[in-house]
């Protein structure tokens, strides 16, 4: 592992091609992996480690599944990008409709930062607004607008926001504090030229941290009240912690919604969508641009469908159950060993806290024992189970994860 991290520092910008995969939060070397197969990663080196990372939540039947790689071969074999309409693209838009009906019409690009980048512009566009409204500890991706307070990478480092973004972009971006429902009525009272409120229904870079109701359906009210666009960052919680995201569950709207990961099956993808009037604002239709040469890439359609389709009440009655269950044990362990270590779950996303309470907002994520988090992530890695190098990050089960993994981690639980 030594030699092939000296040897990515010669050629990488830091030696990786996203900052948490540099292990900085946690110390020591990363781990370089070579493939992956059901629950499981394995090292160059061969070693296998149970994955509670699964891609950060892409990979909902596991690693390698058959019927995903069924459909990227056949698709490989007449082709891996045209640069045309295909029809793949409206097989997977329609698919997505059944579970999102308020995306009436979507667009697909290359990566969550990009759907999310677009949508803030389509938002603007038709309000003819700039200001902008985030949520500490929320992280929506690497877009000059949105890297201020954010979660995830950014909060694993320190780093309240980014160098080289100017402070003319930043200055169109209030953050204010999660589930704050006092601090959104305050906020708009004072503030009507906002053209969109983007939030993550479920937080996931802060650790797994659900919204409270009241506090989207005070977004829910402010923004129709002041003429914004709610925007719902589903990236992570889309087709994670329900068929219908955290929308379903909430029964809450938005106007705008942003999906990633699960969508395209493990391979690079993103997407926005919106009612069918507000789409229109889109080039070639509208005057609002928004284009991208990969975007719609024939195998991640093809991937992505493949997902979708074997999706169904039973999938996530079955998944969210395995996942109660493990969790239920690991909390009474944590108990029994009087360890200051909390869980919180929505569905098969879970993040354990190094604090003695669940935490609604990213003060209270930050609040946990950083020391303690990495002493816990090195036992986890030298005992062969791959968790996020970071305390503000969430875990993940799969369809693929078993009992007897579910045994070998609780295993390596009781001896932290």
């Amino acid at each position: 592992m030594k030699t092939a991290w000296q040897e990515a520092q010669k050629h990488l910008a830091g030696g990786v091609n996203s900052p948490v995969r540099a292990f900085k939060a946690v110390g020591g070397n990363p781990i370089f992996m070579e493939r992956g197969l059901g629950p499981f990663l394995f090292d160059k080196n061969g070693r296998a480690y149970i994955d509670y990372c699964l891609s950060w939540g892409a990979l909902l039947f596991g690693h390698a599944d058959e019927e995903i790689l069924s459909s990227i071969r056949i698709q490989a074999q007449r082709g891996t990008s045209f640069g045309t309409a295909t029809e793949y693209e409206t097989a997977l838009a329609a698919e997505i409709k059944k579970a999102f009906p308020g995306m009436e019409k979507m667009r697909f690009t290359s990566s969550g930062t990009e759907a999310v980048m677009s949508a803030v512009r389509l938002a603007r566009g038709i309000t003819k607004k700039d200001g902008l409204v985030k949520f500490e500890g929320c992280y929506h991706g690497h877009a000059d607008s949105l890297l201020v307070k954010a979660g995830s990478g950014l909060a694993t480092f320190g780093s309240p926001d980014s160098e080289g973004v100017p402070k003319s972009v930043a200055s169109l971006t209030s953050v204010l504090p999660y589930n704050d429902v006092q601090a959104v009525n305050h906020f708009f009272a004072n503030h009507k030229d906002i053209a969109c409120v983007i939030v993550e229904p479920v937080a996931g870079n802060m650790g797994v941290v659900p919204a409270k109701k009241e506090f989207l359906e005070a977004l829910r009210k402010k923004t129709k009240e002041v003429g914004a666009f709610l925007i719902f960052d589903e990236v992570i919680s889309g087709y994670r912690v329900a068929y219908g995201g955290a929308q379903h569950l909430y029964g809450i709207e938005p106007d705008i919604t942003i999906l990633g990961k699960i969508i395209g099956g493990g391979l690079p993808i993103g997407a926005f969508g919106a009612k069918s009037a507000l789409m229109g604002a889109l080039s070639p239709e509208g005057r609002i641009y928004q284009a991208g040469t990969l975007s719609g890439n024939p195998l991640s359609m093809v991937a992505g469908k493949s997902v979708l389709s074997r999706l169904s009440p039973g999938f996530y009655k079955a998944l969210n159950a395995k996942t109660a269950a493990f969790l239920r044990e690991a909390s009474a362990l944590f108990k029994k060993r009087k360890k200051a270590i909390t869980i919180q779950n929505i569905g098969s996303m879970f993040t354990p806290f190094f604090c003695s309470a669940c935490p609604s907002n990213f003060r209270e994520a930050s609040s946990q024992n950083e020391g303690e988090f990495k002493r816990f992530f090195r036992k986890m890695t030298a005992s062969g189970i791959y968790v996020p190098p970071s305390r503000f990050e969430s875990y993940f089960i799969s369809d693929a994860h078993s009992e007897a993994e579910f045994k070998k981690t609780l295993e390596v639980f009781a001896k932290c």
